[in-house]
């Protein structure tokens, strides 16, 4: 989005603001019916719309169609702001596009969630924007959960469920060389290539052991039993048992140090 001028054949270099005293007056006019001061109101304000919706422009939607969203958010703000409340516009205004942002990018999302998740999501949204407002900072999930009377495991999910896909080579840090990407921080360290080398080499030598030491291993290594339990097993004596693990143990020792 960055070094785009027009968005929907808006040159969102000219777009202006307009002073608090008349931004005031408009919406009271607005609050009368007065469409030419609703007309006025929106055009001051796009460029509130455009800060919005560049906090979204890494999703890869179309800012086109993000503008247009947010344009119709604005338009709700405008008719529902009651101008006798001590809150700024662009205070009520800002959570009322963004919801309207969240909501088109929520339906329009490439991972399908079910519709009872769905509503659940969008009632959470409400619920925290209002709460923004009234509480003047961003509502904990505790918060939002005993408001809505809900378990807290619900409210997480349903959020978790509307959020965007995040691919796999995003950056998400970069001092000037390569990018840490997304798949680094979340990449399988334990089944490496190594891992499977491993296994594989572990895996061979088990099976040049003889029949007698593969048993003892799998009792006293798989099934976590003791010497003398695998003695009473097999019907020889602790001793026995030591002798042939420690000599079973050389054997793969051995085998893999060759590998």
């Amino acid at each position: 989005m960055q070094g785009k001028v027009e968005i929907c054949g808006v040159n969102t270099s000219r777009l202006g603001t307009l002073p608090q005293a008349e931004m005031d007056q408009l919406l009271r006019k607005v609050r009368q019916g007065d469409e030419e001061a609703r007309d006025r109101l929106i055009e001051g304000n796009l460029r509130l719309v455009l800060s919005v919706i560049q906090r979204f422009d890494k999703r890869g939607e179309c800012p086109d169609d993000l503008f247009q969203v947010g344009c119709i958010g604005l338009i709700k703000a405008i008719s529902n702001f009651d101008p006798d409340k001590c809150v700024r516009f662009s205070t009520y205004g800002v959570p009322m596009i963004a919801g309207e942002v969240r909501r088109y990018l929520r339906d329009n999302s490439a991972i399908r969630v079910s519709r009872s998740i769905r509503d659940v999501a969008y009632r959470v949204l409400q619920c925290k924007e209002a709460m923004q407002l009234r509480l003047g900072r961003e509502p904990a999930l505790e918060e939002i959960a005993r408001e809505l009377e809900l378990p807290l495991e619900d409210v997480s999910q349903a959020l978790d469920a509307v959020c965007a896909p995040v691919s796999l080579y995003d950056p998400v840090y970069t001092d000037g060389g390569d990018p840490l990407t997304v798949m680094d921080q979340v990449k399988d360290r334990k089944n490496t290539e190594e891992g499977w080398m491993d296994h594989i080499t572990l895996r061979l030598a088990f099976q040049a052991l003889q029949p007698r030491e593969k048993e003892i291993l799998s009792l006293r290594f798989y099934d976590g039993k003791t010497q003398m339990e695998v003695a009473g097993y097999l019907g020889i004596s602790q001793a026995q048992v030591s002798r042939l693990e420690k000599g079973a143990i050389q054997t793969l020792r051995k085998f893999v140090s060759v590998s």
